[in-house]
């Protein structure tokens, strides 16, 4: 890959838009790949989700709880810091279909019925920092600046 592209893809308009939805959006996938991976929150850890997933026809079940926990735990930490922002949060949009596909469409809309309102609301914003990039205060900048 050469410079050119590289800071295609690390290049943002440094407007202080993306930050919340950066930050916000990386805690609360850093936190659900926490429960998945390590049994964090109150999670199952890798043995109990990856039981689930292969109950509801994601399988191997161990091995789509590690990919699944991993996108989203090191997935947030770098979106929080503002790294690897626009490949990050594509791969986080794509894990949210697969979320809302397999798990949370057949209940509706709402959250109050396993719905999935919640999914399409973290694949809105991982949609739009794909589009929009980290912005300021985050490390793509940091290092774009520097390729430049």
């Amino acid at each position: 890959m050469n410079t050119t592209t590289i800071n295609k893809i690390l290049s943002s308009t440094p407007t202080l838009s993306s930050l919340p939805l950066r930050v916000i959006a990386g805690i609360i996938f850093a936190a659900h790949g926490g429960q998945k991976l390590f049994a964090w929150f109150g999670g199952y850890g890798l043995e109990g989700t990856g039981q689930w997933m292969a109950s509801i026809g994601l399988t191997p079940g161990y091995a789509m709880a590690l990919l699944a926990g991993s996108a989203e735990f090191f997935g947030g930490l770098l979106l929080i810091v503002g790294l690897l922002t626009r490949p990050s949060a594509l791969v986080l949009a794509i894990t949210m279909v697969v979320a809302i596909v397999t798990v949370h469409l057949e209940h509706g809309l709402f959250i109050s019925n396993n719905g999935y309102e919640f999914g399409l609301a973290l694949l809105a914003i991982s949609a739009a920092l794909v589009i929009q990039g980290a912005g300021k205060f985050s490390l793509d900048n940091v290092i774009a600046a520097r390729l430049k």
